[in-house]
């Protein structure tokens, strides 16, 4: 490494500090790292679902569900507990990241992929798609809102086993769901109420090897943003060669470094627009 090399590692090295310091639960890239953790999530969802029974047994973080038919999603988390109920739960500060149809969304891959071929339908698992926004997205000054489908005519519960709660960090009160938000929006592990979710803060934000793990995450987010980049750069310029037409498909993916049937899907979406 020059100096010039060494001296850019440690100007973004130190830009990854700042920005640590100033994240909070509320920040999708920081949440995904602290609810790695079972505990974390358990006692998450326990406050949310107001379930003391409710037992995690798995989780993952930024779960990429791909979907060959359309657009595929990465999920803030998954996880799964004892009773195999799936729980997809995301950060939302930009209020358009959490409409009501990209809920649904969520929660129609999440359907799609957990169960394999040939499975019965009522066998499928139920779930939750749980939305925490920074903003009350739906707009009626709740601290929580469900949401499950309902027969009109009789207003009793289709019971598909489909759920989806918006949480809004904007009411943090006294009660464990506003404290629980209250701790969502603190920089200061040092400020938060509960110790479970305090001590993962404080072990990223205080901790030498937390601190390392972070910022190696931060360096990753950044090469991965460098590369979906580069990709779409690639695209656009696949797109205006394919309507050029001089060249072949091969030779298109040659030059752009894509695939030839990333081409081939690139043109038949241009022909079909």
């Amino acid at each position: 490494m020059n100096e010039e090399e060494r001296f850019d590692f440690e100007q973004k090295h130190e830009e990854d500090l700042q920005r640590l310091r100033g994240f909070r639960l509320l920040d999708d890239d920081f949440m995904s790292k602290v609810f790695e953790d079972k505990d974390c999530v358990e006692f998450l969802l326990q406050i949310i679902l107001k379930r003391d029974d409710l037992k995690v047994t798995s989780v993952s973080s930024q779960y990429v569900i791909k979907n060959l038919q359309g657009r595929s999603v990465r999920l803030d988390i998954l996880a799964v507990d004892r009773q195999n109920q799936v729980y997809n739960i995301e950060i939302q500060r930009d209020d358009k990241g959490a409409g009501v149809k990209r809920a649904r969304y969520n929660s129609s891959l999440i359907d799609a992929n957990v169960t394999e071929p040939g499975e019965q339908y009522q066998n499928l698992n139920e779930t939750y798609v749980v939305f925490i926004t920074e903003n009350d997205v739906l707009g009626e000054n709740l601290p929580i809102y469900h949401v499950d489908r309902i027969i009109r005519e009789t207003g009793k519960m289709f019971n598909d086993q489909s759920h989806i709660i918006y949480v809004n960090s904007q009411i943090r009160d006294e009660t464990a769901l506003g404290k629980l938000m209250h701790d969502f929006t603190c920089t200061n592990a040092k400020d938060m109420y509960y110790e479970v979710l305090a001590d993962r803060v404080h072990y990223f934000k205080e901790d030498e090897k937390g601190v390392a793990i972070m910022c190696k995450a931060m360096e990753d987010m950044r090469n991965e943003a460098a590369r979906e980049a580069e990709k779409m750069k690639a695209i656009r310029m696949a797109r205006l060669m394919i309507e050029d037409g001089k060249l072949s498909y091969e030779d298109i993916a040659m030059y752009t470094e894509l695939t030839l049937e990333e081409v081939e899907k690139i043109a038949l979406e241009k022909k079909s627009a």
